[in-house]
């Protein structure tokens, strides 16, 4: 983590639960803008609900928890949309409306959340398409687009509002091998330009081809492995 950056993450002795039951217990950690985290454990070791926590979709029972200066556990419910703004989210599944083109979902959450001058709207789609490599293919319904390609609309539609954070939940997990890599290059590309990526996966080549920061979920834990290494290897220099 770097000193120099903002904290825009911040987790104390927080207790996460799902239909009564216990998930995580203690979370204790902090993100700084533009890091890119690593996010890995088992199927239902408690990854999505983690991520779901950090836009208030599910509530913190115990500690305290802010996220981009809002304080999850007193913030109203008018200002949870303020939040969720400021933070993109990438599904595995996508989640395009399959009715319109891949520009116009793009329209759909822009206007959405407020944006109304069509000149700005069609500048807007035109950037978000452009960074993620996609600036021709805005025309095209998402059953014309390959698997990849439409993670990269759902990355351009996470990109929209221009967020702080990018939770990106097993982006990769319905992706072949070699496209799933160009998602994952994506993603670091995008946190080296100052957005931070919390990206869940099981995938551990992934891990190591793309080092960042690993956080792993295990036991009803929240383990941070790279400072445990970090500190291992410190250990052996002293």
């Amino acid at each position: 983590m770097d000193k120099d950056k903002d904290i825009i993450v911040k987790y104390k002795g927080v207790d996460l639960e799902r239909d009564g039951n216990p998930i995580l217990n203690g979370i204790n950690i902090s993100i700084c803008e533009g890091e890119f985290v690593y996010l890995i454990g088992k199927v239902g070791s408690g990854k999505s609900t983690f991520l779901k926590s950090l836009y208030r979709e599910i509530p913190l029972e115990k500690g305290s928890g802010y996220v981009l200066d809002y304080d999850l556990e007193t913030m109203r419910k008018k200002d949870i949309p303020f939040l969720r703004r400021k933070v993109g989210i990438v599904f595995q599944d996508f989640q395009l409306l399959i009715d319109r083109t891949a520009a116009k979902n793009l329209e759909f959450v822009l206007r959405a959340t407020g944006w109304k001058n069509r000149e700005l709207i069609k500048m807007r789609i035109e950037e978000v398409l452009t960074q993620v490599g996609m600036q021709n293919k805005g025309y095209k319904m998402p059953h014309e687009l390959s698997g990849g390609e439409q993670q990269r609309i759902v990355i351009a539609r996470a990109l929209l509002n221009s967020p702080e954070i990018i939770l990106a939940d097993e982006p990769t997990g319905n992706l072949d091998p070699e496209t799933g890599n160009q998602i994952v290059q994506l993603l670091h590309k995008i946190s080296e330009g100052g957005t931070a990526v919390i990206m869940s996966t099981h995938n551990y080549s992934m891990v190591e081809k793309y080092p960042g920061r690993v956080i792993k979920c295990e036991d009803g834990y929240l383990k941070d492995i790279s400072q445990a290494a970090k500190k291992e290897t410190e250990d052996l220099e002293e």
